[in-house]
């Protein structure tokens, strides 16, 4: 018989067999970030670049099964946004039922005990994470593809839990934008002399620092996605946030917050806090990491970005905060630098939230990946041990909060169909719609309370789970005044953010409540509102409602046509100063306009042209400074954006070059420091931008002040928000003061509230504005004219009350500002100086005061 193991055939058969087994094992194999990027995660002076990560993640999802990658769309500047979901294969092919259990869950009303306890048993703890939402802080990203990788790859009991009991979202990058331009930035400086230094100018297009000051009003494309995924398609039991805070305090700061905590959610959600923070405090010392902190430093009482708003949509919100280095350039700390005193951690000694110092040392990049993964990784397993725990906690938080509702002595909420800028008050509701509240439309009139409302009116019921929601953004609120907020004297401790977050206020829309629960057959809203614009000609042409914000997007689209616009200074047949009338334009442009915009064109009958004046609209320049940016600036960008106003970037080196009056007719300076426009800088501001290459450095200068002044006074108009009034006031010699200026804290502290305040809406500079409303003071100057021989060339737009100015937030000395100007206008030779101390466009967010800067560029 022959031997068969040497005949040609069969030797080949064996290698065709050993090749395809060991093909099969290398398709299996999953790719490390190590392997892929070429060094560790962490690694001292190296960063992954947004493009590469993503692809990172893209190879993960075609050698395993346990990872969908799904890219939300572009960026602001285009970028994939992405997000993550890892589980089991099982879960992966079951999500459609997964995720009817996680509806039923975050919103049990109508469904029985019996349903409940199934959907407990069989649903999966949803937990979302995102990473480096502010993209200079650069640990969470660059963590992301080790997290992701650990749990596609290890295969002991604890991952086995996760991937069955947990659907994990994981937003790798929540500024894609930003952290290329930060890795870019710091992959140009790296082993040169500038290595390691910030940025210098706004890591985000519009908003820099401040994407973490969107989780309610969704202004930006980053923060739309991630409302629909967490508020709307999957409601997480658990959200976290990975930062950086300072280099010389702790070297993590964990969960839970401290005290003050904003009202009305549920208790619940606060212990669950200090149940996860636990959790993870325990795994990261057991892991043997020091310098770890909870419950200090982080008030729950924050601003209404995405871990200070979570919890009012009943999901725990939380945030750690890693020690930074300089980028991935390690630190040198010594001993007697680390600092402490702050809330709850007044010395940098052992305490029961702190009992394990970090001596100093060298601090990498690598520290804070490791201890934020160990973190992440804390959440998923504590979520996994407890999943019916979880699920069945949510459940409750939900019931707890309808029934509040339901016994709230405020039950109802209407918004009026009748409201002073009606598209407003629509953008609003698709806000709220957006974070996931349930609104009703009246589809007739209705009388409720003795009062009668309109048909088009929006009927909110408070009895649903995100009553703490509504109660916060819709009602009237008060930051915490006690022990928690003072010092033992009296000083007040500055809240985190602002004090107010009331979204009705800060657009200008009427909210009404009412004593009972409107029951109602009134339809629930299935999408966002959309209202068609209309065009009706009269016999002298056609009018649009000045008091629409959405009629400067209208004049803008006209003007863009180059179709001629007026506007009324004297009411006449039913027309205000601040309507706007084109007499003749192209139909199909008009029904364009009005489509894309919202607004109507109405009919006009009538003229009365010594009524009226000629519209132009200004050339502007938007000045913008290097020293990392201005994010007011920002802001200011996006919002000319969305309503279409053409601008140009204005630099230093522009303004000091002169001539502005060939290119400009408005000049616009955002809320800033006087030295940062100057370049005047002091001590330690100075140190530091001396440190940044020549290009980098900004400021105006003598020079640039002298060819402002010049520019006015051949009849340019400068406007100045909040602070620049500063630099406003002296280079200008404004007979002007800040009556604000050198008081203490215990005299005068306003730190963002509403105050109620009258506009003078016969000047051309509040056309469009109520008789009287609410602004939004952040610390914000208030005027007093000097009184001089020229009196007559100051003039008042905007007043603060008598009394009883606070309507939201904290106040202290209203006196100080009562009755004086917020807003008013200088004649300056042929031109003028706009002054307007409060925000009026603060992180485009304050709809109620946007006309009063567009009047200074339609004018």
């Amino acid at each position: 018989m022959k031997n068969h193991l040497k005949t040609p055939v069969f030797l080949f058969l064996i290698f065709v067999f050993v090749l395809n087994t060991f093909s099969a094992i290398a398709q299996n194999k999953i790719t490390s970030p190590e392997e892929f990027f070429g060094f560790q995660m962490g690694a001292d002076y190296k960063l992954a670049r947004w493009d590469k990560i993503v692809n990172y993640f893209y190879e993960l999802e075609k050698q395993s099964d346990k990872i969908k990658v799904t890219n939300l769309g572009p960026s602001s500047e285009g970028h994939p946004f992405l997000l993550l979901l890892i589980s089991s294969s099982k879960n992966m092919t079951n999500l459609d039922r997964l995720q009817t259990i996680n509806k039923k869950i975050s919103d049990p009303r109508g469904v029985s005990e019996d349903s409940l306890k199934t959907y407990i048993k069989e649903g999966k703890a949803v937990i979302f994470e995102s990473m480096s939402l502010h993209a200079s802080e650069v640990g969470g990203t660059q963590m992301s593809p080790e997290l992701a990788y650990d749990l596609l790859t290890k295969d002991d009991e604890e991952t086995q839990r996760i991937l069955d009991n947990v659907l994990f979202f994981m937003v790798p990058c929540f500024n894609p934008d930003g952290q290329v331009m930060i890795t870019d930035w710091y992959n140009e400086t790296v082993g040169t002399e500038y290595e390691g230094l910030s940025m210098p100018y706004l890591y985000h297009k519009y908003c820099g620092h401040d994407n973490n000051r969107d989780g309610d009003y969704l202004n930006l494309q980053e923060s739309r996605y991630m409302a629909k995924a967490m508020y709307v398609d999957w409601q997480p039991q658990a959200y976290v946030d990975h930062h950086h805070m300072g280099s010389y305090g702790a070297r993590f700061y964990v969960p839970p917050y401290c005290d003050p905590i904003r009202p009305y959610a549920d208790p619940l959600v606060w212990r669950e806090l200090s149940w996860y923070g636990a959790h993870i405090a325990y795994k990261l010392e057991e892991d043997g990491f020091q310098g770890v902190l909870n419950a200090a430093q982080y008030a729950g009482w924050g601003h209404f970005g995405w871990h200070w708003i979570t919890p009012f949509h009943n999901i725990a919100g939380m945030l750690t905060e890693s020690a930074t280095a300089n980028y991935a350039t390690p630190v040198y700390v010594h001993p007697e630098q680390l600092r402490a005193n702050t809330r709850g951690f007044p010395e940098y000694e052992a305490q029961s939230t702190f009992p394990n110092p970090w001596p100093g040392g060298w601090w990498h990049l690598r520290n804070i990946v490791a201890q934020q993964k160990s973190s992440a990784w804390s959440i998923l397993d504590l979520a996994a041990r407890n999943k019916e725990t979880v699920l069945k906690t949510a459940v409750i938080k939900a019931q707890n909060q309808t029934k509040r509702g339901a016994e709230d002595n405020v039950k109802t909420l209407v918004i009026p169909a009748e409201q002073h800028d009606y598209l407003t008050a629509t953008k609003m509701i698709n806000k709220l719609l957006q974070s996931g509240l349930e609104i009703k439309k009246a589809n007739k009139q209705f009388v409720a309370e003795n009062r009668v409302f309109g048909a088009g009116s929006y009927v909110i019921s408070l009895a649903q789970p995100k009553m703490g929601l509504i109660k916060n953004l819709l009602t009237e609120t008060h930051y915490a005044d006690n022990s928690w907020t003072r010092s033992e004297n009296g000083v007040p401790y500055r809240p985190y953010d602002l004090a107010t977050h009331t979204m009705y206020e800060f657009m200008g829309v009427n909210v009404e409540g009412l004593h009972s629960d409107l029951i109602s057959d009134f339809p629930i809203l299935q999408e966002l509102e959309n209202v068609p614009g209309t065009v009706e000609k009269g016999n002298s042409g056609y009018w649009i409602d000045g008091k629409q914000n959405a009629a400067f997007l209208v004049v803008n689209l006209l003007q863009n046509e180059k179709i001629q616009i007026k506007r009324v200074d004297k009411a006449f047949e039913g027309l205000h100063p601040g309507d706007f009338i084109i007499e003749k334009a192209p139909a199909e442009k008009l029904n364009e306009i009005a489509e894309k915009a919202g607004l109507s064109f109405l009919p006009l009958n009538k003229i009365e042209q010594e009524k009226i004046h000629t519209v132009k609209r200004g050339r502007t320049g938007l000045f913008q400074r290097y020293y990392g940016g201005n994010m007011d600036e920002g802001w200011t960008r996006l919002c000319f954006e969305n309503f279409g106003f053409d601008y140009t970037t204005l630099m230093s080196e522009e303004i000091k070059e002169g001539s502005l009056n060939k290119k400009y007719d408005v000049i616009v300076l955002p809320n800033d420091r006087a030295e940062a426009i100057t370049g005047d800088l002091k001590g330690q501001n100075k140190q530091e931008a001396e440190e940044y290459p020549e290009k980098y450095r900004s400021g105006i200068d003598k020079e640039g002040t002298e060819a402002l002044k010049e520019y006015v006074k051949n009849g340019g108009t400068l406007v100045a928000f909040g602070n620049s009034f500063e630099f406003a006031a002296d280079a200008f010699n404004l007979k002007v003061t800040d009556v604000t200026n050198g008081l203490k804290s215990i005299e005068w502290f306003c730190p963002g509230s509403t105050l109620k305040v009258d506009f003078d809406n016969t000047q051309p500079l509040a056309y469009g504005m109520p008789d009287e409303g609410v602004v939004l003071n952040f610390s914000s100057p208030a005027f007093e004219v000097v009184p001089g021989r020229h009196n007559d060339d100051y003039t008042t737009i905007v007043r603060y009350k008598d009394k009883s100015l606070l309507k939201s937030g904290w106040l202290i000395g209203e006196k100080t500002v009562a009755k004086k100007q917020a807003m008013l206008s200088v004649k300056y030779g042929e031109g003028e100086v706009v002054l307007i101390g409060f925000r009026t466009q603060h992180r485009n967010q304050t709809d109620a005061t946007f006309k009063l800067l567009f009047n200074t560029i339609i004018r």
